[in-house]
């Protein structure tokens, strides 16, 4: 923030900026939200929404681990280059809400990820300027409908059904985290664990994701990038453990907080009538 009320904002490769007024506003609004909610509250006395709840974009990344690359029946070629894909910003839910299992299909699988959240923004953003954009971090579980994955080769379908992006359980700034390549990312079915693996073996960076992004287009504060998961999904596994209802989904980032959700059927009320 400047002393004239304008937050500059734009690319970090030039001095070219775009200003956006009003900026003071949300932050007075922040503040005296701050103010009147004040004092502590033990967690089992409230519920806690999803830090995020509106987004402009939720991105994702494919295939950032080696682990996972190779867990599956058929070996592949580390990629190259980022493999991105969307989830829809109607996919969101916060710690504690339902995961809906779908009424078309049976293969509801779970993924750990470490979320980096945007926070201002930004685009041409160099890989050893990117931490200057991230407000910060939270835990993203992207949910996926695997047979409907495979149905369009973007992949978004399978991604991006309704409750399938649970985020939470806050955000968690980057002096409080420390080193990013250094988090323990832990999934558990019911009390089991299913996943655990290191951010030391990403293959893309947090650094290098925003880079590649910021280069095709405007990231903007709130964006969601979950960063990619481990080995030890649901479809890798012999037999297959899909998520199911009465399921409780956990997953844990050191640093960072425990997500966790139930999962049960879809509601026949959200069909059409």
């Amino acid at each position: 923030m400047t002393k004239d009320g304008i937050t500059r904002v734009g690319s970090l490769e030039d001095d070219h900026v775009r200003e956006i007024e009003g900026a003071d506003n949300v932050v007075l609004a922040a503040s005296d939200s701050g103010r009147r909610f004040a004092g502590t509250h033990p967690l089992t006395d409230v519920q806690l929404l999803t830090p995020i709840p509106a987004p402009r974009k939720i991105l994702g990344v494919g295939l950032n681990y080696l682990d996972h690359i190779n867990e599956g029946l058929t070996a592949r070629k580390p990629p190259d280059f980022p493999v991105f894909f969307n989830k829809q910003v109607s996919s969101i839910v916060g710690p504690g809400d339902a995961i809906h299992l779908p009424l078309v299909s049976d293969q509801l699988d779970y993924e750990g990820e470490l979320g980096v959240v945007i926070g201002r923004e930004c685009r041409h953003v160099p890989e050893k300027r990117a931490s200057e954009v991230i407000a910060g971090y939270v835990i993203v579980n992207d949910v996926s409908v695997r047979d409907w994955q495979r149905k369009s080769p973007t992949i978004t379908l399978g991604k991006s059904f309704d409750t399938h992006c649970p985020v939470g359980p806050w955000l968690v700034t980057p002096d409080e985290i420390g080193n990013v390549r250094e988090l323990q990312i832990r999934t558990s079915l019911n009390g089991v664990l299913m996943q655990d693996f290191s951010t030391a073996d990403m293959l893309f960076g947090v650094e290098k994701l925003i880079e590649v992004l910021t280069t095709c287009f405007t990231l903007e504060p709130g964006d969601i990038i979950a960063t990619g998961t481990g080995q030890g999904v649901g479809i890798h596994r012999n037999p297959p453990r899909w998520m199911q209802a009465g399921d409780i989904v956990r997953v844990e980032i050191t640093g960072v907080g425990i997500l966790e959700n139930p999962v049960i059927a879809e509601p026949e009320t959200t069909a059409w009538r």
